[in-house]
């Protein structure tokens, strides 16, 4: 693929309100929600099984807006540290730090406002969750510059992501159960699973440029890495399900997604970038199911079954 000529970012552009508006909206990518979904699945799967199935009004109010600032924080910062290579990727050079819409000085108030925003919401939870939340706002901060430096930057996302779920656990019980790590796991090897397939999508670009990741380390071995991901993505959900005793909704769930992972199989054995968009985009769907078979172990298995 030709390496692309970004514009100028060290030039900003003259704006008005509404496109200065449209670039702080869209380097929170609001208008890509799909980053959202992701973050809120595994959030939200926990807060369910932390709660018995029924999360307290409160807590499930300062996680829900939690999702959406550290979504946004986490995109800000990832733009930020990329500012000077997204120009070079085709997906990516319309960002507003590459084509001059905001500042990186904006950028980084808005990091900070957002930071501060997400810091209050967590105070109102115990000190474990606090205690917590650093670690997880530490993994989305490093999570952008993992690019330059491994091959596995996936990994830390899925840490960054799966960080809610010890989270939930702590804010819901103040203490952590030895088994969500299970979920934790489950939700990491899916995360990596989910954005290697993003990540073939700018195979060629990521090279030209130097970035790396699990698509350009794993090669023409990707797909087989991918499916033993997705096993073991699949066996830490059913050792989930096994130490929370989740009944029979959960384990159709687990089948459900199962099934999806095969068919995201067939959408890559191309390795066609459009295929493999269409094969990361579904992911959310994953997510939605596997909430669906925990919500319906509690609501419609006997009490005796939990």
């Amino acid at each position: 693929m030709a390496t692309l000529i970004p514009d100028n970012p060290s030039q900003p552009k003259p704006t008005g309100l509404s496109e200065k508006l449209r670039g702080y909206w869209e380097i929170m990518r609001f208008h890509k929600p799909i980053g959202t979904w992701l973050l809120a699945a595994p959030t939200v799967w926990a807060l369910v099984i932390a709660s018995d199935g029924w999360p307290a009004p409160m807590i499930f109010a300062i996680f829900a807006m939690g999702i959406v600032v550290m979504r946004a924080a986490g995109c800000v910062a990832n733009d930020l540290a990329d500012r000077n290579l997204d120009g070079f990727v085709a997906r990516t050079r319309q960002r507003p730090l590459v084509t001059g819409v905001m500042t990186a000085r904006e950028a980084l108030g808005l990091l900070l406002v957002l930071l501060s925003i997400a810091l209050v919401l967590v105070a109102f939870t115990n000190s474990l969750t606090v205690q917590l939340s650093l670690v997880g706002a530490f993994l989305a901060m490093i999570y952008p510059y993992m690019k330059r430096v491994t091959h596995w930057p996936q990994v830390v996302l899925g840490a960054a992501f799966s960080w809610a779920i010890p989270m939930a656990f702590a804010a819901v019980n103040n203490s952590l159960d030895p088994a969500l790590w299970w979920l934790f796991a489950a939700n990491l090897l899916w995360t990596v699973v989910y954005d290697t397939q993003y990540a073939m999508v700018d195979r060629d670009d990521d090279l030209s440029v130097g970035i790396k990741s699990t698509a350009i380390l794993f090669g023409t071995l990707d797909r087989r890495l991918i499916g033993l991901m997705q096993l073991a993505a699949l066996g830490c959900f059913i050792k989930t399900g096994s130490e929370f005793d989740l009944g029979w909704p959960y384990l159709l769930s687990i089948f459900a997604v199962a099934l999806l992972f095969a068919w995201h199989q067939w959408l890559i054995r191309h390795r066609d970038e459009a295929a493999c968009f269409r094969a990361f985009n579904q992911s959310k769907w994953i997510g939605v199911i596997i909430l669906l078979g925990i919500v319906g172990h509690f609501w419609l298995t006997p009490v005796s079954a939990s």
